[in-house]
């Protein structure tokens, strides 16, 4: 989930899929297939549709269907074909990669606990004089040692205790203190260990499915919009979810905080609006041979959703979403020489190979930077990253 929403830019992809291969060769007239789109030696013009990558459902997309009176499962229905409908609970362990110290460090607040992962034992912490606690790796990563701060002086050890460890407590949130600021999760935080023979640590929230979209719908969409989008939006995330579950990104956590996966923020920012969509919708995830389906979306996709890596995630054209149509950007050569060194002087920009075969003037898939001194043929989605564009669909002028 930067907020990875209809307010901004969100790519819901696994994050290989983000990975650009560059390649420099001499400047020869492109072997390929070249689209009208060329624009050469000056600024280069570039009109877009849509904000994001296209798949799945269109978030604003979702809203205009909600304003004309459709319900979430008609959005849902339209974005998502031929899925059923199932329900899952459980718990999803997050990531929260703001955290960039190798500690877990809390407010003290009262009934709060540490749990040792090592033997399952667990521990009330009671110092009166405590402001704050501490869970740090010891002995090579085997051990966590606890420790306490008041208003003054340093650390002051309590005990150590087997493996990694994790506060929790009350079923109260607890104030996880990062170098950016505080912020408040519920369920437990996990000093995590990333391997087995790791000293190092990462903090992870281990929280429940609907509490842990409960701090994800607020920002994807706006807490404003109609009840029925932000059910649409409820049910997409938590599918989403449940599917990464399955499929965790790491051995010591299921999903990341951020746009790569969705973004996630605890409990500041929770609103009444998604809380009470995703009651509404308790449990239920989309299912596709009877596993949670992956349910990409975006904010916009210009009115034409993008062919997916899955039989449901079709390219069709979306009549819903009227919102960000021919946004223009410009770059100029020096971005270009800037971005591709290796070209020289710049000269044109080609795309090379466009999706839709061709029936809807596609998103780009590849382009080509030419100069003087060679050119850089990279993937469309690696030229949008580079010059912060909305979307890989565009024309180029």
């Amino acid at each position: 989930m930067t907020t990875r929403s209809a307010r901004s830019t969100r790519f819901i992809a696994h994050v290989a899929a983000l990975v650009t291969v560059v390649a420099f060769v001499s400047a020869t007239p492109a072997e390929a297939r070249v689209d009208r789109g060329e624009r050469r030696a000056g600024a280069v013009q570039v009109v877009g549709n849509g904000y994001g990558h296209g798949h799945g459902m269109s978030q604003w997309g979702a809203q205009r269907q909600a304003e004309r009176g459709r319900s979430y499962r008609q959005i849902l229905g339209f974005y998502y074909q031929g899925l059923t409908y199932g329900s899952t609970t459980g718990r999803m362990r997050v990531w929260i990669s703001g955290d960039t110290t190798d500690d877990v460090v809390v407010v003290a607040r009262p009934a709060l606990k540490v749990r040792a992962l090592g033997n399952g034992k667990t521990f009330r912490l009671k110092k009166p004089a405590a402001r704050l606690w501490r869970i740090k790796s010891a002995a090579g990563g085997s051990r966590s040692a606890i420790a306490w701060k008041g208003a003054s002086g340093g650390w002051r050890t309590v005990r150590t205790v087997a493996g990694p460890a994790e506060f929790f407590g009350g079923g109260l949130a607890t104030t996880l203190v990062t170098p950016t600021g505080r912020h408040a999760f519920r369920g437990k935080l996990r000093s995590a260990r990333p391997s087995p023979t790791s000293a190092r640590r990462d903090t992870v929230n281990v929280v429940t499915l609907d509490d842990y979209i409960q701090g994800v719908v607020p920002r994807e969409v706006y807490t404003s919009w109609r009840p029925a989008a932000l059910r649409a939006q409820a049910v997409a995330a938590r599918t989403y979810a449940a599917h990464e579950r399955a499929t965790p990104l790491a051995r010591h956590y299921d999903i990341c905080d951020t746009t790569a996966c969705q973004v996630y923020g605890g409990v500041a920012g929770e609103a009444a609006s998604t809380n009470a969509a995703i009651r509404a919708t308790a449990r239920q995830v989309l299912l596709h041979r009877g596993e949670p389906a992956f349910t990409q979306y975006s904010a916009s996709n210009g009115g034409w959703t993008a062919q997916g890596s899955q039989p449901y995630l079709v390219a069709q054209p979306d009549p819903y979403d009227d919102t960000y149509r021919g946004v223009t950007d410009s770059i100029a050569p020096g971005e270009l020489q800037r971005a591709f060194p290796a070209i020289g002087t710049f000269e044109r920009v080609q795309v090379l190979e466009r999706d839709g075969n061709g029936q809807w003037g596609g998103r780009v898939l590849s382009i080509r930077v030419v100069g003087s001194q060679g050119s850089a043929t990279v993937s469309g989605e690696s030229f949008r990253s580079s010059f912060g564009l909305n979307t890989t669909w565009f024309q180029v002028r």
